[in-house]
């Protein structure tokens, strides 16, 4: 019996460790781990003045990496050529920095690491870690702080720039397309605030940079810009907003190029609205020409005719102060074909006009070939309009809600410049009834005239617009259904756009407000929205 009672016993412990050898395949795992890693020590220590390494190195208590080093990584004043800096995409315990520059005297330099120092298992952040040395006897500690604005949007950009440039003897406003500046920091991802941290005394040019290229060098092109219009003083107790903006390109034409028979193109950045085109060739007798813009491109077209049995020839560009002489060569190539289209949707709102373009520029139109009739075979009467630069003819007519207009031009209703006609063109347009629209009310205070209001959507894209000079109230009628944002614009030269600002003749942006309430524009439905605008 008490064999029996053993050997069962036994039995049962073994039948137990099988059990528990076979439970191990099946860890629970544990609690994550959410502890970010711990510096053991730097070599040399960290604020460490009288700085003559060449190597640097920060022990953890495990394995890190460093993750986003080119966005996060922040080194100030910046070094050329930067410093060697492990591990890049693999792990280890410690951070070694290899400084590649030779370091100015009696300076501050630090590196601020942002979120980039992780762990290697859960990725936790050792967030924004600052490794400080002085290569002088003491480490710099004054700080310049403040507050990045989109000068144009709602909110500003992430990662952006803000940079300090020594006003010595040797300072001049061109220097940041040349120069890399003494101090900087970065708005990383969260914040619009900035602190510029371990200056030393001393008077100051700030200036904030949406830096596409990350070599702290301003870009007209790619780069947005914003700046402190007065030289700043350091110390000082000031907090300073900047205003970031897309400075418009300075003009600039590009080589011309045959694009078809008697057509050629003439590419240009910034704007052209003076801008004129040339030839210097003589002309023979019955020259002609005309000049388009193409619709999406920022590209004119200068047309001529007859032909010119020429090789090349030059031509002069003239934009305000900006002159230059291009040189083209002819192709034989072969002209485009007349081509008509509409110009907007087939639900024109009722304050719409309807428009036709054409690819050749027109230069004569028969009103008596164009017909308009509503659903009953009504004849609508109507008034043409013809801008020239875009080549498009509108039609305005006065529109009944829940309506259909039928269109029709007759061949030779439009001539364009080769002497080209049209073929029958028929259109139809719908009209939707009034209860499918929304009508918005837009009435400000403390407002200072000539301003712009707009309705643009979530993304700042403006669906619709008015401009005044003197008080009134905004009524945008017949508007498609949606949600809108209040845009006002300070128009202060009242050319009825928005101007960006210049930093080389110090003019800042046209002052911008947005209402952050979204307008709730329902179909049949007319909100009232009362906006004051602060001094």
């Amino acid at each position: 019996m008490r064999q029996t009672f053993y050997r069962l016993i036994i039995l049962t412990f073994i039948v137990a460790l099988i059990v528990s050898c076979a439970n191990r395949g099946t860890p629970s795992g544990g609690e994550k781990d959410i502890v970010a890693p711990k510096i053991i020590r730097s070599v040399p220590e960290n604020f460490t003045t009288n700085f003559t390494a060449k190597e640097i190195r920060i022990y953890f208590d495990e394995y890190v990496k460093i993750k986003d080093v080119q966005k996060q990584l922040i080194i100030s004043p910046p070094m050329d050529p930067e410093p060697d800096i492990t591990p890049l995409g693999s792990a280890s315990k410690y951070i070694k920095i290899v400084i590649n520059d030779t370091l100015e005297a009696n300076t501050t330099y630090a590196f601020n690491f942002g979120q980039s120092i992780v762990d290697n298992n859960e990725e936790n952040p050792y967030p924004y870690y600052k490794y400080v040395f002085s290569t002088g006897d003491y480490i710099d500690s004054l700080s310049v702080k403040g507050t990045i604005f989109d000068a144009e949007k709602r909110a500003a950009d992430k990662f952006v720039s803000v940079v300090l440039y020594e006003m010595d003897s040797t300072f001049t406003d061109s220097i940041i397309y040349k120069k890399k500046p003494k101090y900087v920091t970065n708005t990383l991802d969260s914040v619009t605030s900035f602190s510029i941290d371990n200056i030393k005394a001393g008077k100051y040019m700030l200036v904030a940079l949406k830096d596409e290229n990350r070599n702290f060098t301003y870009q007209q092109k790619t780069d947005k810009i914003g700046f402190y219009e007065k030289p700043i003083t350091v110390p000082s107790d000031s907090s300073y907003n900047i205003k970031l903006f897309k400075e418009e390109l300075n003009f600039r034409a590009e080589r011309p190029r045959q694009v078809a028979g008697q057509k050629i193109a003439f590419g240009y950045e910034g704007d052209a609205k003076d801008m004129s085109i040339e030839m210097l060739e003589s002309k023979p007798e019955g020259f002609e020409e005309r000049i388009t813009k193409d619709k999406s491109t920022d590209t004119l077209y200068y047309w001529y005719k007859p032909k010119l049995e020429l090789d090349s020839t030059l031509f002069v560009v003239r934009n305000k102060t900006f002159v230059d002489t291009l040189k083209h060569r002819f192709r034989d190539i072969e002209k485009d074909s007349l081509v008509i289209n509409q110009s907007q949707s087939k639900n024109p709102s009722f304050e719409d006009d309807f428009t036709v373009s054409g690819n050749i520029p027109f230069i004569k139109i028969n009103e008596e070939g164009i017909k308009i009739m509503d659903k009953d075979s009504v004849d609508v009467p109507f008034t043409t309009a013809y801008d020239s630069l875009k080549n498009s003819y509108s039609l305005k007519f006065a529109k009944k809600e829940a309506n259909n207009y039928n269109i029709q031009m007759l061949p030779e209703t439009f001539t364009d410049f080769f002497g080209n006609v049209n073929d029958t063109l028929n259109y139809t347009v719908r009209t939707k009834q009034f209860s499918e629209y929304s009508n918005v009310r837009v009435s400000l205070n403390n407002a200072k005239y000539p301003l712009i209001v707009q309705l643009t959507d979530e993304k700042g894209v403006v669906k619709y617009e008015q401009f005044a000079t003197e008080p009134k109230l905004f009524d945008f009628r017949y508007i498609n259904p949606g949600d809108y944002y209040l845009k006002i614009i300070y128009d202060t030269n009242g050319n009825k756009k928005w101007d960006s600002g210049n930093y080389l003749l110090k003019i800042q942006p046209e002052r911008i407000s947005y209402d952050d309430k979204i307008i709730e524009a329902r179909a049949n439905w007319d909100p009232i929205v009362d906006f004051t605008l602060l001094d």
